[in-house]
């Protein structure tokens, strides 16, 4: 689903990524740990071409994310083949970043209606069962600041899920969360999971990566440090670096 190759990114002449190698399989869950600064939210946001990348090779479903080659050369797409393309990739921000003046159900509805020109009925009995996957039913006509940030987090997720996504991607959605309510958004992400979508997830929670993730990859100064089956990557690291850092974690 995602295969990256030598990527890099640099950000004037800060080199975040350093030539990042990674294969996410169809129906992976892959968790990225790691140090703040090691370039896990950066290289998420590469896949669905929110940063252009400098260099290297990225695709998604077997397609150039961003790009489109013919022959040798490469040709950048165009905003609209990049909305296109981003719009079956969902997305999940540390921050939620619901729409303020827009009910739940409004704010859920709201990508299929616009984007994929789905018309009002279908779209809104389809935000309803979501909110019901999401254990959020009865918050239909509420507005984001009348909910706590777990729910917030679970709109968001539900608002994601609206377009159909081959692929969620989830950049530390419980960093922002009051301890009490990282479980409820945890549980949401554990059904889908389990239900064989395809995730990478930037985390800090150690326990959810054992428990949920197929693949570990633990990132440090742009590079991938250590990678493999979760129980050998959390409870017998290899590489020095990645015991040091799970030593303060854990």
């Amino acid at each position: 689903m995602v295969e990256a190759r030598n990527v890099h990114k640099a950000f004037g002449r800060l080199e975040v990524l350093k030539g990042i190698d990674m294969i996410v399989r169809r129906g992976q869950v892959l968790c990225l740990i790691g140090p703040s600064g090691s370039g896990k939210s950066t290289f998420l946001r590469c896949i669905n071409h929110l940063e252009k990348i400098d260099g290297g090779q990225l695709s998604v479903d077997g397609e150039l994310v961003g790009y489109r080659q013919q022959g040798k050369s490469l040709y950048e797409l165009k905003d609209n083949e990049v909305c296109r393309k981003r719009a079956e990739i969902g997305m999940v921000f540390q921050r939620f970043n619901l729409f303020p003046h827009m009910s739940v159900l409004d704010n859920i509805t709201s990508g299929p209606m616009w984007v994929k020109r789905a018309s009002g009925g279908p779209s809104k009995d389809r935000a309803r069962q979501l909110l019901d996957r999401v254990g959020l039913a009865d918050k239909v006509d509420a507005y984001p600041n009348q909910l706590s940030g777990g729910q917030q987090q679970r709109v968001a997720i539900a608002r994601a899920l609206a377009m159909d996504p081959k692929l969620m991607l989830f950049d530390e959605p419980t960093s922002a969360l009051d301890p009490e309510l990282v479980g409820d958004v945890l549980d949401v992400m554990r059904s889908l999971a389990e239900d064989g979508m395809t995730m990478i997830v930037v985390t800090h929670e150690i326990g959810f990566a054992r428990e949920v993730g197929d693949t570990v990859v633990f990132m440090d100064g742009g590079v991938v440090v250590e990678q493999g089956d979760p129980v050998q990557v959390l409870t017998d690291p290899q590489h020095e670096r990645t015991q040091s850092f799970l030593a303060k974690v854990l």
